[in-house]
């Protein structure tokens, strides 16, 4: 079942669930490629439900979705929600360097009037 969330929730619920730890490292590790929950518990040290509800809050999220191969069910990303959040920080960071750029080179002017 494919549920359709507006923008401002999709945002809200990806948001909320990398908010925790275990499901960004979760991220990173499917960034390499699809893997299994078996494969994905392996670098921690957690139970298949634990590592499992928090499968489930990724694929509520948008941000990762299974797939089927054979007798497997492996989790792969979802790009697209992603770019959502990347896009959404993406003026922050602009503006950010923008403020850091500025205070350089007030920082470099103040610099050689000293001299």
């Amino acid at each position: 079942m494919e549920i359709h969330l507006s923008q401002p929730d999709r945002l809200n619920k990806a948001f909320s669930a990398l908010a925790d730890p275990t499901r960004r490292a979760i991220l990173m590790r499917l960034s390499v490629s699809e893997a299994t929950v078996s494969e994905l518990m392996t670098p921690f040290a957690l139970s298949q439900p634990t590592i499992s509800k928090h499968l489930k809050v990724l694929e509520e999220a948008g941000l990762i979705e299974r797939g089927r191969d054979a007798q497997r069910r492996p989790r792969k990303l979802v790009p697209s929600v992603l770019k959502d959040v990347a896009d959404w920080v993406e003026p922050f960071r602009t503006q950010w360097e923008c403020r850091l750029d500025n205070l350089d080179a007030h920082l470099a002017t103040m610099k050689s009037v000293e001299k």
